[in-house]
């Protein structure tokens, strides 16, 4: 699943720094507000791609004394502070970009090079577009797109694609705004398509870190996984009761899964620890994900209080 996402951002990065450059140049040739907005958002989207990969990258450093789970959380954080950028950087200068151009319009000039930059940048957006898109379909299977991000582990994947449809929708915008203000000579127009494309990135920014913030709070493995890991432990012989299955993503390729059972009384303190082995083993094979496994042996009793003293106020 790493590799996807690196193959979806690296593509998005390439094709995000190529556009931001030819955006600014476009911008400071022509005078427009919607260009120069375009052009930060690239921008920003591009020191996104950074992040992202930089992120991943962090993510794959060893456990250690002091994170003994790995670092695979990082990619949470990472993806949810790109959520901040894009509200705070992208939207917050393009609504200003956008006020100031309708408070104090400047002329267009040369406007026939904004559409060839706008041209040429849907065209890189759309490639871009299309691999995160490619991307994203091979991990969500039948479930809708909607779905597939709410229930998807790997932030990466669906933050790289909201971004290209973030900026899609903004070159469309630009392309009309400047269009309108060079047929109709009102440069209002251009200033507010400025202003539209900060409300998209804005939107796009809270959508994203609503959607990372679970993750980035703990977020439990799929159903079809702890499903299983229920039924596994129903088949086992040595068990008389399931307390308790928990499990916490702890980064987009690492399970924790933590278990609360009552073995049979016949059992020895010798095959209890067989039993627990094996079926750590059984559990593991479910799922590439799943790394750690804790088995703890409790009554049902025994279990029921100290879910009672761990709740508030007790």
């Amino acid at each position: 699943m790493a590799g996807s996402s690196r193959t979806a951002i690296v593509a998005a990065l390439i094709g995000n720094g190529l556009i931001a450059v030819t955006k600014f140049a476009a911008a400071a040739f022509t005078g427009s507000a919607a260009m120069m907005s375009e052009g930060i958002h690239s921008l920003v989207d591009t020191g996104n791609q950074v992040l992202l990969l930089m992120a991943l990258k962090r993510a794959k450093r060893p456990p250690s004394a002091d994170f003994p789970f790995g670092h695979g959380k990082e990619v949470y954080f990472w993806c949810f502070a790109v959520a901040i950028l894009i509200f705070a950087l992208g939207a917050g200068i393009s609504l200003y970009q956008g006020y100031s151009h309708i408070m104090d319009p400047v002329p267009l000039e040369n406007v026939f090079v904004n559409y060839i930059v706008l041209g040429l940048a849907i065209l890189f957006e759309a490639g871009a577009f299309a691999v995160a898109f490619r991307e994203f379909n091979a991990h969500r299977g039948e479930l809708g797109i909607l779905e597939a991000v709410r229930r998807g582990k790997d932030p990466s994947l669906f933050v790289v694609l909201f971004e290209d449809a973030a900026a899609m929708l903004g070159l469309l915008v630009a392309l009309a705004g400047i269009y309108l203000a060079d047929v109709t000579g009102n440069l209002v127009f251009d200033g507010a398509a400025s202003m539209v494309i900060g409300l998209i990135l804005a939107a796009t920014a809270v959508w994203l870190a609503y959607e990372t913030k679970s993750l980035l709070i703990g977020e439990s493995a799929a159903d079809w996984i702890v499903e299983r890991v229920r039924q596994t432990l129903a088949a086992a012989e040595a068990i008389d009761t399931v307390n308790e299955v928990a499990t916490l993503h702890m980064g987009p390729e690492f399970i924790l899964i933590t278990i609360s059972v009552d073995f049979s009384s016949a059992l020895s303190a010798d095959e209890v620890e067989d039993s627990i082995a094996q079926l750590s083993q059984a559990i593991k094979s479910i799922d590439p994900g799943i790394k750690r496994v804790f088995i703890e042996a409790e009554t049902l009793t025994i279990y029921r209080r100290e879910v009672r003293e761990s709740l508030p106020g007790n």
